[in-house]
C-alpha cells in the first residue's frame, strides 16, 4: 500500500524542453488550504501539474466515507485520467497546504502526448503504477489489521517526507487523526487506539498535527505483519504491540 508514488514524478522525468513546452500551454493556479483542486464526479477535463505543496487524493465511500487514495506533490500531474477518457472525475483533490499548479485543458494535454511518444510512455507508466497500487490496496483493505496498516502508512510517511530531530524523525505532513483514518479505510476511534498502543510502547509521540516516529524498525516489523519480534536486544520490553 502506498500513498505515494513510487517513480519520478512526471514533470521531473520529461525533458526540460518538454516540461517547459507542457507549462507553457497552461495558466498558473493557487490553492489555499483545504480547497478543492478538482472534485469527484465533476465533468472538467484538464489537467493540474503540481509545481509546489501537497494534496489529498479521496473519494467518498457508499457508507459516506472519505477515504484517502494518494498524496501528491511537486512534479506529479492529477486529473489526467478525465483528460483521456473525458468521463467524470474519478476522485476528489484537495489541497493539504498551500499549492502552485498549472492548469492544462485536456485537448492541449492530449495533443502535447500525441506529439511525444517519450511523454506519453511516461503518463502510461503513471496511470498503470497506479493501478497497481489500486490493486495492492484493495488486499491490503482486506486482510491487514488496523495496526498493521497505520504502522504501513507511518512507515512510509516518515521515509518521505519526515525530518530528522533530536528525538526521532518528525513528520512534517499535517494530517490529523480524521485524516490518518481516512487513508488506512478506518474509524478514527480505531487509528486513536492503535495510536494509543504505539504511543505507550513509546513508538511514536503526537501533539496538535504534528507525529515523531521515534522507532522506525518497530513500525517496520508491524507492517510486515510480524507483532512478535524483538527488533533491538539492548531493548527487549519495547515488542511490537498486537492489537
Amino acid at each position: 500500500m502506498s500513498l505515494f508514488e513510487r517513480n519520478r514524478s512526471f514533470l521531473d522525468a520529461l525533458t526540460p524542453q518538454d516540461r517547459g513546452a507542457l507549462l507553457a500551454l497552461g495558466s498558473r493556479r493557487v490553492y489555499a488550504p483545504g480547497e478543492v483542486m478538482l472534485r469527484e464526479r465533476d465533468t472538467t477535463t484538464f489537467v493540474l501539474a503540481l509545481r509546489s505543496g501537497w494534496s489529498v487524493v479521496s473519494v467518498d465511500t457508499d457508507r459516506g466515507a472519505r477515504l484517502i487514495l494518494a498524496l501528491r506533490g511537486a512534479g506529479e500531474v492529477v486529473g489526467d485520467l478525465a483528460a483521456f477518457d473525458q468521463g467524470p472525475r474519478s476522485a476528489t483533490v484537495t489541497a493539504l497546504g498551500r499549492v502552485e499548479a498549472t492548469a492544462v485543458s485536456g485537448e492541449r494535454f492530449r495533443s502535447f502526448l500525441a506529439a511525444r511518444p517519450h511523454a506519453t510512455s511516461l503518463i502510461m507508466r503513471q496511470l498503470s503504477a497506479r493501478l497497481r497500487s489500486a490493486d495492492v490496496e484493495r488486499r491490503s483493505l482486506a486482510s491487514g489489521s488496523v495496526l498493521q496498516r497505520l504502522a504501513a502508512r507511518l512507515v512510509e510517511l516518515t521515509e518521505r517526507v519526515g525530518r530528522t530531530g533530536g528525538d526521532g524523525t518528525v513528520v512534517e505532513l499535517p494530517l490529523p487523526q480524521h485524516d490518518l483514518a481516512a487513508a488506512i479505510g478506518a474509524t478514527r476511534e480505531a487509528v486513536a487506539k492503535a495510536l494509543r498502543l504505539l504511543r505507550e510502547q513509546d513508538v511514536v509521540r503526537t501533539g496538535n498535527r504534528r507525529l515523531t516516529v521515534t522507532d522506525i524498525q518497530v513500525l517496520r516489523l508491524l507492517a510486515d505483519g510480524r507483532r512478535s519480534q524483538r527488533p533491538r536486544a539492548q531493548r527487549p520490553e519495547k515488542t511490537p504491540p498486537a492489537v
